[in-house]
């Protein structure tokens, strides 16, 4: 037989191989949500870019901790939009010369970002981390859902894929016109959040409290739609973890709930530990991270069949979802403990990574090398022109 002959099955492989571009070393980040803002967005790139840093990934983060010149995002005044930063934004890429470029958020970053791949020819994948027209309506009512979407197939039309947490969020995003999703689930840390935390030294909650303890994590505001929650009739106590726009209102409003404000770190795995249910009633959220890190520490999860909980709860034995929240809370207390923490058991940081990875759409190898080559003098132009720029304005202010 001729060593050069190949069966059918080893040509394809050969084929595959050769057309399967290899996984990005060199990965930018460009984010409008970033440390110290404290959100599960926040928390999944931050969890995620350490993973493929472990995982021998160089990794090069933009965000608006880089920048002086901010303002607060409308609504949300932790999210800062840097302004003005599109010149640096491009410096960056240049210089870092990256496989891949992730957009994470539709801010002034993740637009400036989308320019200059754009303008460079560069892939770049995007990924959608909040039912944003979903959230714009439900605070300003007069703006209608199909104005929010508009806003977002203007900026992820030109995704090489569109990540999203779940398969209801991808089918949901598919039926508004988005044909380039692509799925990138979530992780928890199972040893910061862990039952073990349940009761220590009496537990986080006054023992006079009146048990079972229904608990709500998150943000307070009204896109969350955490009133559902306080409305609905529920033996024991309410608890509300969490700070944000709306909690002094909803604090006055519902005087027998307990509003305790932002927790962190192992105080915060206790208040989702002590509970005895752990209530998600949003319906904008892609994912709800909150709910993996509830189920970690044992805590059964109620919530809506909405985008989170119908993907990650049902036959799990961790959570009840229905269309009745009272009936989902109390269906939540006859569960098993050990159900919901074998479930968040499931989720890794590192699964998430590598999910992230296998997404992203860096240039081939071959590619690559003209790519930088040929962008080399084109940095260093853009940089002789901008000096110039500003010599002359330093100049101009001189002569004043």
């Amino acid at each position: 037989m001729s060593t050069d002959a190949q069966t059918p099955t080893a040509q394809a492989s050969s084929q595959d191989s050769a057309e399967t571009p290899p996984l990005a070393q060199k990965i930018l980040l460009v984010t409008d949500a970033w440390e110290p803002q404290v959100n599960g967005v926040v928390r999944t790139l931050s969890n995620t870019m350490g993973e493929l840093r472990a995982m021998g990934c160089e990794v090069e983060v933009i965000s608006p901790a880089d920048y002086p010149n901010t303002v607060p995002l409308i609504t949300y005044s932790e999210i800062r939009l840097a302004l003005g930063a599109r010149a640096d934004v491009e410096d960056r890429f240049l210089e870092f010369k990256p496989d891949a470029v992730h957009i994470a958020t539709e801010g002034t970053l993740g637009w400036d970002a989308r320019a200059v791949c754009l303008k460079h020819k560069f892939p770049f994948t995007t990924s959608y981390h909040t039912q944003f027209p979903e959230y714009v309506t439900a605070r300003f009512n007069w703006i209608p859902l199909w104005a929010g979407y508009r806003f977002m197939h203007a900026f992820h039309d030109k995704s090489g894929r569109v990540m999203v947490a779940t398969p209801t969020m991808q089918k949901q995003l598919e039926l508004q016109g988005f044909r380039n999703t692509a799925i990138w689930s979530r992780g928890v840390d199972i040893e910061q959040f862990h039952p073990r935390l349940r009761g220590i030294d009496g537990g986080v909650y006054p023992a006079d409290l009146p048990r079972p303890i229904f608990a709500y994590v998150g943000r307070v505001s009204v896109e969350k739609n955490i009133e559902a929650f306080l409305k609905t009739e529920l033996p024991g106590s309410k608890v509300v973890v969490g700070g944000g726009p709306a909690l002094e209102e909803l604090r006055a409003k519902y005087p027998n709930v307990i509003f305790t404000g932002p927790k962190f770190g192992e105080e915060l795995a206790r208040h989702y530990a002590d509970a005895d249910v752990f209530v998600f009633p949003s319906f904008t959220d892609t994912f709800g991270l909150v709910i993996l890190e509830a189920a970690a520490t044992g805590t059964p999860v109620a919530g809506y069949i909405a985008p989170g909980p119908q993907d990650i709860l049902p036959g799990t034995g961790a959570g009840i979802v229905d269309n009745d929240l009272q009936k989902a809370c109390l269906e939540a207390l006859k569960l098993k403990r050990e159900d919901a923490r074998a479930l968040a058991e499931k989720y890794s940081w590192r699964a998430c990574a590598e999910d992230f990875r296998r997404n992203l759409e860096p240039l081939p190898k071959e590619r690559g090398r003209r790519f930088w080559h040929k962008l080399a003098d084109l940095r260093k132009r853009a940089k002789e022109r901008r000096q110039i720029a500003r010599d002359k304005k330093a100049a101009e202010r001189a002569r004043k």
